[in-house]
């Protein structure tokens, strides 16, 4: 099943194997793209992943999470996306960007010394940071950085968009009630909190219409006090079904949750895909694709998540920063990545460039 082909929205993968939205460090300064990113980006294309998600894409200056990270704010950036774009598509496979506002979770260092935005102003320990509560302009003028970055992205030629809700970014502050401790229209109760993310689905569909392919990256499980269960994330997931969204990639964890996002030492096949448990209570409920992401390192466990149907999709981040090819690889009869989950290729500050540090 996994080199089948899958029709996802209005679009056709050539197979069910997705590249994960990861961060790259390949921008400018500025945000733009340069020859470096469109270099590893085909690559990927190259490798034989049927689709490719774009690592974080910036949708709001306030809301940058780190260094050479890819940018949308702006128009100024449309023409060089399209560079991108025309890149992977010469080589038979889809594009979605990733949008993405960090929240909570950036660093004054990133944002000219002022202090993170986010619903409510809650410390994270990770960061050793407290950020500030939003006002409720703010909060509009993110959703508004959101529908003009997707428009930017139809007009860049992407064939889709994936709204980053997950990992402890500021879609998943809103819906989590560790982060939003708001009692107003943006937070309260679960519905309150749905708010955020149900305002710029909404918005994103007034620019580029119903049969666009929009998805999510969705916490299936926040693994902190008081954050989202599985069961909270499933109540989550069956209103954007009801909203229309066009697929779900399941995930896990924030900054604060440490390495339940990104685990180390992924060796047996007993250890990998460990969000699988969420998936398969995601395809028990909903008709909608599931992606699935998270520590998959085979060719039989990913097989085996697809006859089972645990998932539609599978994705990965880790093997395709060292192997690129590897899509190619397992079509010809390789069954186990060669990434060792050592996480060095997660050090971004350190690193010049998002590689694998096996490799030199």
């Amino acid at each position: 099943m996994l080199f089948e082909s899958y029709n996802l929205g209005n679009i056709t993968l050539k197979n069910r194997l997705v590249r994960s939205a990861t961060y790259e460090k390949r921008a400018d300064v500025d945000g733009f793209v340069t020859d470096a990113l469109i270099d590893f980006y085909t690559d990927l294309a190259k490798g034989g992943v049927g689709l490719v998600i774009t690592g974080n894409v910036l949708v709001h200056i306030s809301g940058r999470t780190a260094p050479n990270m890819l940018c949308i704010h702006n128009d100024y950036y449309i023409s060089k996306l399209k560079l991108l774009t025309e890149a992977v598509h010469k080589y038979d496979c889809k594009i979605f960007i990733q949008l993405v506002h960090g929240g909570r979770q950036c660093f004054p260092s990133l944002l000219a010394g002022q202090p993170p935005l986010a619903p409510s102003a809650v410390y994270d320990p990770s960061t050793d940071i407290t950020p500030r509560q939003m006002t409720h302009e703010e909060i509009l003028d993110i959703i508004d950085a959101f529908s003009n970055a997707s428009r930017r992205a139809m007009e860049a030629g992407f064939d889709g968009i994936q709204i980053h809700g997950a990992h402890g970014y500021l879609v998943n502050q809103f819906l989590s009630p560790h982060t939003n401790r708001r009692q107003d229209y943006w937070g309260g109760d679960e519905e309150r909190r749905f708010h955020f993310l149900e305002e710029i689905y909404e918005a994103i569909r007034k620019e580029v219409g119903n049969a666009f392919p929009l998805t999510i990256k969705l916490n299936g499980d926040d693994y902190v006090e008081k954050g989202l269960t599985r069961y909270d994330s499933l109540k989550i997931a069956m209103r954007l079904q009801g909203l229309g969204i066009h697929a779900i990639e399941v995930s896990g964890g924030m900054y604060e949750s440490k390495n339940k996002t990104v685990r180390l030492n992924i060796l047996q096949t007993e250890q990998e895909a460990y969000f699988r448990k969420v998936s398969a209570l995601f395809k028990r409920y909903l008709s909608i694709p599931i992606i699935l992401v998270g520590g998959i390192r085979s060719k039989t466990v990913a097989e085996d998540i697809l006859q089972k149907g645990e998932a539609d999709l599978i994705a990965m981040s880790r093997p395709l920063i060292r192997e690129p090819d590897l899509p190619l690889k397992f079509s010809e009869g390789k069954d186990k990545a060669d990434c060792i989950s050592c996480n060095g290729c997660m050090k971004f500050f350190k690193l010049d460039v998002i590689r694998c540090t096996q490799l030199q």
